[in-house]
């Protein structure tokens, strides 16, 4: 197994871009994906939204699809599956805070900043649109969001092409998290027991879900599960929308008896994203090397698409970190699965996250603050011997 992994580039081609430049796995050819041979691609979810390039990213990603078939793996992300509410808030029903009598443009301005988390997003679209030559207008906007999401559109397409969960060997990816509110849960089935039967029912779930927008231009259960629940960002039912931090953005582990379960199926490691963590890809350890890495590349301090390579054995990272001093600095380590080693593991003075090795061979340690700061500082590794760290739970 050699698996190339990219999450959350939310419209950006930039960090589509920066993942594949002197990529030894995937390189960008004009606007085309190429997979070196023997290496799979999954892109873990949101495509779209925070960027200008959200319609020319979908069809980078369908069009490897294409070309690969299951070597190209697509996990839909809520900012990718929200949009199947907008046929129905823009044609009569919309959420119910939304200031009543609002023109459609206006509307979808409000939905979109409003509960999307994308305030920026209408204007992104008109400027791919403008790119592109065609109608910027605020009516070819709303247009626009509708075409991608009715039949033959390119973002209803792509959900088509996507899934929830995957398995690879011991590794499962997935686009929020796995707690013990969602593991084995499916709306409307039994709970499963086991990991591959969840991930086939997770799936049957999708897949009804997009049958009924299909019929009804809604999928009242499919758009509730990929949703935080109401007045928070968490939404610990959902692989989808689950959080594994804590309310400052300070990574955690599942539970001990999560972890087991996962065991239990034969999973050791666990790939997330959704969560913004900083600059770099986190790497978390328990004390019998479950793994748990989160590589969300939304909201840092450096906005680039992070490159992490994945085999049975290791896991490689390459990133660019900026330290609260200011100074920015590589991130490029292998983290060998069951290796003695710092990486993962949590300060217990500080709860300082020992992230990443940057390629001056200091550490880099994270923290997340309230306010959405987080702090990032690097020490030395004969500094880092002399401090007592822990498994990072709560």
């Amino acid at each position: 197994m050699e698996i190339a992994y990219l999450t959350d580039v939310e419209g950006s081609w930039d960090k589509l871009a920066s993942f594949a430049r002197d990529n030894p796995r995937v390189a960008l050819d004009g606007d085309a994906l190429r997979l070196a041979d023997g290496v799979t691609f999954v892109f873990g979810g949101d495509a779209i939204d925070r960027g200008p390039h959200a319609r020319r990213i979908v069809a980078t990603l369908l069009a490897a699809r294409r070309t690969y078939g299951d070597r190209v793996i697509l996990l839909a992300g809520n900012r990718d599956l929200n949009k199947l509410r907008l046929v129905r808030e823009l044609d009569g029903a919309p959420p119910t805070r939304a200031p009543a009598g609002l023109p459609r443009a206006e509307l979808l301005r409000w939905i979109l900043a409003n509960t999307m988390g994308a305030a920026r997003a209408f204007e992104h679209r008109a400027t791919e649109l403008a790119a592109g030559g065609h109608d910027a207008t605020d009516d070819a906007v709303v247009r626009s969001f509708l075409d991608d999401v009715n039949a033959g559109g390119a973002l209803r397409t792509y959900l088509g092409e996507c899934r929830l969960g995957y398995r690879a060997g011991a590794t499962l990816f997935l686009h929020g998290g796995i707690t013990a509110a969602n593991l084995g849960v499916t709306p409307g089935a039994p709970r499963a027991e086991e990991v591959d039967g969840w991930l086939a029912a997770l799936d049957r779930f999708y897949r009804e879900g997009l049958a009924e927008f299909a019929a009804t231009g809604t999928a009242r259960a499919l758009i509730a599960y990929q949703a935080p629940l109401p007045g928070t960002s968490f939404n610990q039912s959902s692989v989808v929308y689950a959080r594994p931090t804590d309310a400052d953005a300070n990574p955690l582990l599942p539970e001990p008896r999560v972890i087991a379960q996962l065991r239990a199926s034969g999973i050791g490691r666990l790939i997330v994203g959704h969560t913004p963590s900083g600059d770099c890809p986190a790497i978390l350890r328990d004390d019998d090397g479950f793994e748990l890495v989160l590589a969300d590349n939304s909201y840092g301090r450096v906005e680039a698409g992070s490159q992490v390579a994945i085999t049975d054995d290791a896991i490689t990272v390459r990133a660019t970190t900026q330290l609260d001093d200011g100074a920015r600095l590589t991130v490029d380590h292998i983290a060998v699965h069951g290796a003695a080693s710092p990486l993962g593991r949590r300060d217990r003075a500080t709860g300082q996250l020992v992230k990443a090795r940057l390629a001056d061979d200091r550490y880099l340690l994270f923290r997340g603050l309230p306010e959405r700061r987080v702090e990032q500082v690097a020490i030395s590794a004969a500094e880092l011997g002399s401090r007592a760290l822990i498994a990072p739970r709560t």
